[in-house]
């Protein structure tokens, strides 16, 4: 019962739209009616509001690590933790608060993986910001980190069960992403920053 109970927890945790919330503290519009459509980040970014996108940023990346933190102080099992972290990161791609129309999770992911093991944190971080400063892309960002994150925790730690949920977030983070790969070789993903092209 406790173990269903905090994976029904970490899902409703990670089902908090930050997006709709930090848009409503700086008023502004819906970020599912501009852009991508897409509650995340990234897309509240377009509005031009800078702290609202950090604040979008922050509050998804914190609900993932939150999650798993507890779930480790609480005592459970690796294995109950990969769970909780798999229930927060499906809880912001498939949210019951927004009719199970999240975001792209990579906000969320990251603090998962954070919580999880804070140096593949930073070097999965660190592949992000590379490609994202590089090619001001974020999405190829996403995609190029979320590839690599398996390989670098299954380097640093063997092919264990922190590989696994790495790995299954990889793989969702970058089938959230089809459209943006579609987009990208067809010359039309928009930049950071800028306006999502037609």
């Amino acid at each position: 019962m406790q173990i269903a109970l905090a994976l029904v927890a970490a899902y409703l945790l990670g089902s908090v739209p930050f997006a709709m919330i930090s848009s409503r503290i700086f008023g502004l519009a819906d970020p599912r009616s501009y852009g991508s459509g897409n509650p995340g980040a990234t897309n509240v970014l377009r509005s031009g509001n800078k702290k609202a996108a950090l604040l979008t940023l922050l509050g998804d990346a914190l609900k993932g690590w939150l999650a798993v933190y507890i779930a480790e102080r609480m005592g459970f099992s690796s294995t109950v933790v990969g769970l909780v972290a798999l229930a927060v990161f499906l809880g912001h791609l498939y949210p019951i608060f927004l009719k199970f129309k999240g975001g792209k999770g990579v906000a969320t992911a990251a603090g998962v993986i954070i919580a999880l093991d804070p140096l593949l944190g930073l070097a999965v971080a660190g592949t992000w910001l590379f490609m994202a400063f590089a090619f001001r892309y974020s999405s190829l960002a996403a995609v190029v980190a979320a590839g690599m994150a398996p390989v670098i925790s299954i380097l640093m730690h063997g092919g264990n069960g922190q590989a696994l949920v790495v790995g299954v977030l990889g793989m969702a983070l970058i089938g959230k992403h089809w459209q943006n790969i579609q987009r990208l070789l067809a010359g039309q993903e928009s930049k950071i920053g800028g306006k999502k092209k037609t």
